[in-house]
């Protein structure tokens, strides 16, 4: 990959969008992590209207470590920074919800990962809500790895305008961030998704980013590893598309 026409012509890219759309700027998720971090630069690159948004919400590390790398990411890119907690809208929401929320459930997985998506819809909300009332688009900030697995939630971080990143694997997106000279720490640190204290992408996932980066990029991979990346594939066909409609279905 020649790293710098890769960003020059994604830089134009999001010129273009900005031209066609009529938008004022681009606003986006700042967690402090690899992803948001390059869609950031590049969006700084095409223009000066960029607004990152900080949202802790329930987890210690979102307060701590993630929004340290988020400031410190601004900072480096000269992209004004807002925090909204949303920590005490997640707890209401849930209170709201009820007993409804517990009961006839799928299990305690389902009602454990229903809880945990809430937090991704309420950011990609908070985003639409604030870039909306200033004329600015959403930018995603998923790679291709994460997409191939449905790694991202469904009306959470899998919405936005546009999304200058999503044909780069992470190994791309990490020497994208290397050569825009991003802080080290970022660039070092395991990614997570921040979800609780700890957690990682690999570890919760069980497959490697690097062997995904070979799958994606049609390398060879571990005959297990590949069935395991096909299986996740699949069974995450929905996120990658529009809602079935009946009309489709008569075509």
């Amino acid at each position: 990959m020649n790293i710098e026409k890769t960003i020059e012509e994604r830089v134009e890219w999001i010129k273009s969008l900005l031209v066609s759309s009529g938008a004022k700027g681009i606003i986006y998720g700042n967690s402090g992590g690899k992803d948001c971090t390059l869609v950031g630069a590049l969006c700084r690159l095409a223009t000066k209207n960029v607004l990152g948004v900080i949202m802790p919400c329930q987890s210690s590390q979102n307060y701590g470590s993630d929004m340290e790398d988020a400031y410190a990411a601004g900072e480096r890119f000269d992209i004004p920074q807002v925090v909204v907690d949303l920590t005490k809208v997640k707890e209401d929401f849930i209170d709201a919800l009820g007993d409804n929320f517990t009961k006839d459930n799928a299990g305690e997985h389902s009602i454990k990962m229903a809880g945990v998506n809430i937090n991704p819809r309420l950011r990609m909300t908070t985003l639409y809500a604030l870039g909306q009332a200033r004329g600015y688009l959403v930018a995603g900030t998923g790679n291709l790895d994460e997409a191939t697995l449905g790694y991202f939630t469904k009306w959470g971080d899998g919405a936005y305008d546009f999304n200058p990143i999503s044909d780069l694997n992470v190994e791309e997106v990490y020497a994208c961030l290397r050569y825009l000279n991003a802080p080290a720490n970022i660039v070092n640190k395991a990614p997570s998704a921040g979800l609780y204290p700890g957690q990682t992408d690999e570890q919760e996932l069980g497959i490697s980013y690097a062997d995904v980066d070979k799958y994606v990029r049609g390398k060879e991979v571990d005959p297990e590893v590949k069935a395991k990346i096909e299986k996740a594939y699949k069974s995450t066909a929905h996120k990658r598309r529009m809602p079935q409609t009946f009309a489709e279905s008569t075509k």
